[in-house]
C-alpha cells in the first residue's frame, strides 16, 4: 500500500512540475530546474499529500505545497553538489546540474527552485490567506538559518573543527540539515486543515532522525549503483556520523527505536495513519 501510494504521489508531483515548469521560458536555467526535479523518492511530497489526506484535504489543494517542498529540496541538492560545497558529480544516478551545464546555471537553477517553492505555497489554490502565510513562514524557518541552512553550516564548520562532533552535536546538525524539511512536510496537512500539528511534528522528528541514521548506514553498507551517488564520503573525510559514534549495530537499533517512536506518535489517528507508519518503516529499509 505505502509503496504504491509513494509512487502515485511521486507521479502526481512530477505532473505538477511538468505543468509549472513547462510554462516558463525555454532557457538553460529552466531546463536545469526541470532536470533537478526529476526522479528521487519524493518522500517529502508524499508526506505533505498523506498528512493532507489524514485531515480530509483534497489533493488538488495539497499538491501545491507538496510540489513546493520538492522544489525546495531539489534546490538544496543542486547547491549541495556544487564544487564549493560537497563537490559531487553524481546525483540520482545522473550527472549533477553543474556538471551537465555549469556552475553559474546550477546556482541560478537552485535559486529559482527555492523562490518557486514559496510561490507555490502562496498560490490561491492552497487555501485561505492565513493558511498560505503560515505555510510560507514555517517553510522559511525550516529551510533557512533556523533549519536546513543551519544544519549545512554546522556541517561545514565540523570539517575544520579540532575534534569530531559529539552525538548531541550531530543530532542537532541533522535535525536542521535533514529533519527540518521532513518535519515541515509532515505537518503541512494539519496546517492546511488548521488543525494541531503536534502529533505529526513528533512523528516527523523521530522519522527525520531515523532517516539520517539510515543514510549513514547506507553510506557504509549501501550499493553506489542503487543509491545513485558516491558512497563512503563521510568516512573518507573523517566526519563523525551516527555509525562512527554509535557503531553499526547500535545505529541500526537506534533507527528501529525511532521508527517505533514515530509510529506511536500517530496512534491517536487510528487506522487512518497506517500509511504514514509504513513510511517510517520504509526509511530504515530502503536501499537508496
Amino acid at each position: 500500500m505505502f509503496r504504491d501510494r509513494l509512487a502515485q504521489d511521486a507521479a502526481r508531483v512530477q505532473s505538477h512540475f511538468d505543468l509549472i515548469l513547462g510554462a516558463l521560458d525555454d532557457l538553460d536555467v529552466t531546463r536545469a530546474m526541470a532536470y533537478a526535479t526529476e526522479g528521487g523518492k519524493r518522500l517529502r511530497g508524499f508526506l505533505v499529500l498523506e498528512s493532507a489526506r489524514l485531515h480530509g484535504i483534497d489533493a488538488a489543494q495539497a499538491i501545491w505545497p507538496a510540489t513546493a517542498i520538492e522544489a525546495l529540496h531539489a534546490y538544496s541538492l543542486v547547491h549541495d553538489d556544487l564544487p564549493c560545497m560537497d563537490d559531487d558529480d553524481l546525483r540520482r544516478g545522473r550527472a549533477t546540474v553543474h556538471v551537465k551545464w555549469d556552475e553559474g546555471t546550477a546556482v541560478l537553477a537552485g535559486d529559482a527552485l527555492q523562490t518557486l517553492a514559496f510561490e507555490l505555497c502562496t498560490r490561491p489554490e492552497v487555501g485561505k490567506p492565513e493558511i498560505r502565510a503560515e505555510l510560507a513562514m514555517t517553510l522559511a524557518k525550516a529551510s533557512g538559518a533556523q533549519g536546513m541552512v543551519l544544519g549545512q553550516a554546522l556541517d561545514i564548520a565540523a570539517e575544520t573543527a579540532s575534534a569530531p562532533l559529539s552525538l548531541d552535536e550531530i543530532t542537532r546538525l541533522q535535525a536542521g540539515k535533514t529533519g527540518a524539511l521532513i518535519e515541515w512536510s509532515a505537518c503541512a496537512g494539519a496546517r492546511l486543515a488548521q488543525a494541531d500539528p503536534t502529533p505529526l511534528r513528533q512523528y516527523a522528528q523521530a522519522l527525520g532522525l531515523a532517516f539520517q541514521i539510515a543514510d549513514d548506514i547506507l553510506d557504509i553498507e549501501g550499493d553506489a549503483e542503487k543509491a545513485g551517488k558516491r558512497l563512503q564520503k563521510d568516512a573518507d573525510a573523517g566526519k563523525a556520523t551516527f555509525v562512527s559514534l554509535l557503531g553499526l549495530d547500535a545505529a541500526k537499533a537506534r533507527a528501529a527505536e525511532l521508527v517505533g517512536e514515530a509510529c506511536a506518535a500517530l496512534d491517536g489517528y487510528g487506522a487512518k495513519a497506517e500509511t504514514l507508519k509504513d513510511a517510517a518503516r520504509f526509511v530504515i529499509a530502503r536501499d537508496s
